[in-house]
């Protein structure tokens, strides 16, 4: 189907969320992330298409500017929506736009489809909703992967009208985010895809374990940044590391990608410089510390997160180990079994995998420190549905023409991914809730 539609994909399969410390553990045991050829935009522009189409013949009446407060529903049925028109938006880049009333609606219709999203933006409500008995107490700080709109507001609004929700506590928060230093919208952050030779530390500078390494276990990492009491853990790498295995999440961070051009792609993901945004952000992002020196580095992270924490004796101590099993054929370090592991598969020893290499080699320098911050981003629970898309009431009856889609619908039931989430899982359940719900929703009306 989506072929038909002209999509394509990029033909290195990527490998995030690997297996974890055990055989039977969470994660992928073969490469399986597929990069939509165009990002973002690409995944977009068939629906948009289509959809342009259908408003230029008059059978789509497109009304931005128009926020759901509330949602009528009678006899078991979804009967109308109504709400407030909001003043156009003409906010600078960066900052939400405005909510100024200046009108109110109400529309009538045979079928109603929930596709607003989740509640990411919205950083109180991730708190009340936090999982705490599993991953410990909620940050303090956090950095925003998803839109200030994307605030769970549609949510609350059907659950007021007699809509389940479930799964409120399922959620999918990266551990690896940087703020952008040319916000979208506001606290925006861009996640680090990280390949696997990067040396993680927690706040206290204590070198993380499997399965907390990087491209590993999402859940089991959050919960062991948490367990310092503090938000934030580090990334301490080479130049030559950041070269090959940094990408950035995010249409703006991969235009070579965005713009469909092979040419750039070769060049960024083959030469000899980090692509131009990885080097943008080592320059001007906020979360980046250089230095020639281990002791320079340590004494900017710690004017970076505003404490001493750091002692540049205990992190040369781990580097060091670190990088004595480099030169050891049958070494016991974790990360480097894994790394030689990541070499054997062709996709990542060409574009995601840095040669092997002493950390405090200078020859491999500057040394780079990232402090990275949990970025919120996808909500797993939501409005309970069918296999068709029908939303359910809390007693499991199906409410008649009423249908949720995509993250709304935790991707498609409320909780269709469990606790444990394996990254680049989340479009599917998109495309293919929002077509059972368009489908059924185009037979009941």
């Amino acid at each position: 189907m989506l072929h038909g539609l002209g999509m394509r994909w990029f033909p290195v399969v990527g490998w995030a969320e690997r297996g974890g410390s055990l055989a039977t553990g969470h994660g992928n045991s073969v490469p399986r992330f597929h990069i939509t050829w165009g990002t973002g935009p690409g995944v977009v522009a068939p629906f948009e298409r289509r959809l342009r189409e259908h408003v230029a013949a008059g059978r789509v009446d497109y009304r931005p500017r128009h926020r759901v407060t509330g949602l009528a529903i009678a006899g078991g049925r979804a009967e109308a929506v109504s709400g407030e028109i909001l003043a156009p938006a003409g906010e600078p880049r960066g900052r939400a736009t405005g909510r100024d009333v200046v009108g109110d609606f109400c529309i009538e219709a045979g079928a109603i489809v929930v596709a607003s999203g989740g509640i990411g933006g919205n950083h109180d409500l991730v708190r009340k909703n936090w999982p705490t008995e599993r991953l410990g107490p909620a940050p303090k700080r956090m950095i925003s992967g998803v839109p200030a709109y994307v605030d769970g507001q549609m949510l609350e609004v059907a659950e007021a009208a007699g809509c389940g929700v479930i799964n409120r506590d399922r959620m999918w928060h990266y551990t690896e985010g940087i703020a952008n230093f040319d916000p979208i919208w506001p606290m925006h952050g861009i996640r680090i895809l990280p390949g696997p030779s990067s040396l993680w530390f927690d706040a206290l500078g204590r070198r993380m374990q499997a399965p907390a390494m990087p491209g590993f276990d999402t859940m089991a990492t959050l919960k062991r940044i948490l367990s310092t009491g503090r938000d934030h853990s580090w990334f301490v790498l080479t130049q030559s590391i950041i070269r090959k295995e940094f990408a950035l999440s995010g249409s703006e961070q991969n235009p070579d990608m965005t713009g469909k051009d092979w040419r750039a792609v070769l060049k960024s993901r083959l030469g000899r410089k980090a692509p131009p945004p990885v080097e943008a952000f080592k320059q001007k992002g906020e979360d980046f510390v250089v230095a020639e020196t281990l002791g320079d580095l340590v004494a900017g992270m710690n004017r970076l997160a505003g404490e001493d924490l750091l002692s540049p004796g205990a992190l040369r101590a781990e580097i060091e180990a670190r990088d004595r099993q480099i030169a050891n054929p049958f070494a016991k370090d974790a990360q480097i079994v894994a790394l030689r592991g990541a070499r054997h598969y062709l996709g990542d020893r060409l574009i995601r995998t840095a040669r092997p290499h002493r950390i405090l080699d200078p020859a491999h320098g500057p040394l780079i420190a990232v402090r990275l911050n949990v970025l919120t981003r996808k909500t797993l629970g939501g409005l309970h549905t069918d296999l068709d898309a029908r939303v359910l009431a809390p007693n499991g009856q199906v409410i008649a023409g009423l249908y949720a889609a995509g993250e709304a619908a935790g991707f498609g039931g409320g909780g269709y991914h469990g606790y444990n989430a394996l990254e680049g899982t989340f479009l599917g359940g998109c495309l293919f809730s929002g077509r059972a719900a368009g489908r059924h929703a185009a037979g009941a009306a």
